[in-house]
């Protein structure tokens, strides 16, 4: 069973679509739409959020802010735009399919950015997928992991992302897509 949420919102360059409306499935992305080449636009970004991040807005405001998780992936989404490029966001309180959908990105994604919640600090089977991934990885979280519970000062990611943004609340998202344009 998929209970994973997957949504792709588009650059509108040279596409003839001023939509931004979320469209589903997985034919929403060709992979003649990336660019690899360091041109620097054109392109898919995968955001990754893990479990618990469809809970924003209400789950612990205090310390992740009021925003919902919709909010942060259309700001994502308006500066990967601006930049030229899209965003395929994909939610899911489950491991096996985060890393499925990392498995998916080969081909797709131009990078990935990745907010896994809990799952950075132990997921090894998703530091596996990611570190199989041939592309820019970012690390997003909303608060500070080190400023917390001991348990979250470890990433599992660290070696294998190209950076981690943390601690700058819902504007992490944005910043995590001006990185990748600039790695790009």
């Amino acid at each position: 069973m998929n209970t994973g949420s997957s949504s792709s919102i588009g650059s509108n360059a040279g596409k003839g679509d001023n939509s931004t409306e979320p469209a589903t499935g997985s034919n929403s992305i060709s992979a003649s739409s990336i660019n690899r080449d360091g041109g620097g636009t054109g392109g898919t970004i995968f955001l990754i959020s893990g479990p618990n991040l469809d809970l924003l807005g209400t789950r612990e405001p205090t310390i992740y802010g009021t925003a919902t998780l919709d909010m942060h992936v259309e700001a994502a989404a308006e500066e990967a735009r601006r930049l030229g490029y899209s965003i395929e966001h994909f939610q899911s309180n489950h491991e096996g399919e985060i890393v499925d959908f990392i498995h998916s990105a080969s081909g797709r994604a131009v990078a990935i950015i990745a907010n896994l919640g809990a799952l950075t600090h132990y997921s090894w089977s998703i530091r596996d997928a990611l570190a199989a991934y041939n592309g820019i990885i970012v690390e997003v979280h909303l608060s500070n992991p080190v400023a917390r519970e001991g348990f979250r000062h470890v990433s599992v990611l660290a070696d294998i992302a190209d950076g981690s943004i943390a601690g700058f609340g819902g504007i992490g998202y944005t910043l995590a897509v001006k990185a990748v344009r600039a790695l790009l």
